[in-house]
């Protein structure tokens, strides 16, 4: 009998490795045969679910933004608008080895995004769901008037420390000192 294949699994696979390869190595060393080595497979293995690096690049970038977004919706947004809107930044932000790894591929990927069309359309629609799903939560909580201004504030405030957090990891306390104080600014302590 033949074995089945989830497609969409292997492709998880495919792409979680892919990330992987990225964070180690960057993204000049990605390729079908290198991404086929670090899965097991051979390239033209690799090539039955992605004809191209290109489409291999798209998907591990909307993966990763899935696992981001994934975080964002297991955050308790009852809890009060500061401590939520914390939490939230915090889970974008590279706190442990894994969203390390993840928060340096999705540097690799908004860089390369620069030059190649498709994969800045994956980055503006991620930004556009973080932005949406912030600019609604924030209009919940009080925050009608600028909700959408203050949600831009919090992904480029996201966007920087999660920079900085990369390539000054010294610095980590001292920028999440500064993640405070940009709370203050943005939603008071009271709130």
């Amino acid at each position: 009998m033949p074995r089945t294949v989830d497609r969409e699994e292997q492709r998880r696979q495919i792409g979680a490795a892919l990330l992987q390869l990225v964070s180690e190595r960057g993204l000049d060393e990605v390729s079908v045969r290198t991404v086929a080595a670090a899965t097991g497979r051979s390239p033209g293995a690799v090539q039955k679910y992605f004809r191209t690096k290109d489409e291999m690049l798209a998907f591990a970038a909307e993966l990763a933004g899935e696992r981001v977004e994934r975080r964002m919706a297991g955050v308790d947004t009852a809890l009060p608008p500061r401590r939520a809107l914390r939490e939230l930044i915090l889970t974008t932000l590279p706190v442990d080895a894994d969203r390390r790894a993840e928060a340096t591929a999705q540097l690799a990927f908004a860089v390369h995004a620069a030059h190649h069309p498709r994969l800045a359309a994956i980055r503006r629609q991620v930004d556009r769901d973080v932005r949406e799903a912030l600019t609604a939560w924030l209009d919940s909580a009080g925050h009608g008037t600028d909700a959408a201004a203050v949600a831009d504030a919090v992904i480029a405030l996201s966007d920087g420390l999660a920079l900085r957090m990369l390539y000054a990891p010294q610095e980590h306390e001292q920028l999440l000192v500064a993640l405070e104080r940009a709370l203050d600014a943005l939603i008071p302590a009271s709130g």
